[in-house]
């Protein structure tokens, strides 16, 4: 019912005739100031409902669908907002998006742990010969590290694609991509502690995250 209404919701700005709901309400002030794409909010409702049934994600290829049908979505609504219409603006934010979505799932795994579920792909679990069990019960074999390793590189993959043509991106639309400040130091602490991703440290707001935040806005890069 929760994702009906939503539906229901952009339908009804769409049609000029929002409901009396705040965030429904500045969503369609949104949309009429920038001319957002209808397609983008459908789509994160869409791949959301799908993901309701809370099981773990077949493959890698799996996890990044999801993370391009939402993570990725907001970052084009995103674009939408700075004015931004750009090619390369636009597969710049697919690749950060789909690398959002992963680290999002790493970061979630020992608290998805805790109650007894695990959302990470279950094709390179299989390779590692690693069972949801032995995520459950916090199990820091070198096996269940690899798995973890192979995940993350998966997103450091995607981020260095979307650097790689970097200087084709407008200025203008790097805002947008800030978000890969936060994913780097993630995938940075990981490795340090070798890609246990049970380790405390993971679980510590980094504090110079707004320094490094600025700094990469100060340098214009993302």
């Amino acid at each position: 019912m929760r994702m009906q209404f939503w539906r229901d919701a952009v339908e009804d700005i769409y049609s000029d005739n929002p409901p009396h709901q705040p965030v429904a309400t500045e969503l369609w002030r949104a949309v009429k100031r920038h001319n957002l794409t209808k397609m983008w909010f459908m789509k994160i409702i869409d791949e959301r409902e799908k993901n309701l049934d809370d099981r773990p994600y077949r493959n890698i290829q799996e996890l990044e669908t999801y993370a391009e049908n939402t993570q990725s979505a907001l970052l084009y609504l995103t674009l939408e907002t700075l004015g931004v219409k750009d090619i390369h603006a636009d597969h710049a934010a697919s690749h950060i998006g789909k690398a959002q979505g992963i680290v999002t799932c790493l970061r979630a795994t020992p608290y998805h742990c805790t109650r007894q579920k695990v959302f990470l792909p279950m094709d390179i679990c299989m390779l590692h010969g690693v069972s949801q069990e032995d995520f459950i019960r916090g199990k820091q074999e070198k096996n269940v590290r690899d798995v973890i390793y192979d995940i993350a590189s998966q997103a450091h993959i995607h981020l260095e694609h979307a650097r790689s043509f970097s200087k084709k991106v407008p200025v203008k639309a790097y805002p947008a991509f800030f978000c890969t400040v936060a994913l780097d130091d993630y995938l940075y602490n990981i490795r340090k502690v070798d890609f246990n991703i049970f380790h405390p440290s993971l679980q510590k707001k980094s504090t110079l995250l707004p320094l490094y935040l600025y700094i990469r806005s100060w340098k214009k890069t993302y």
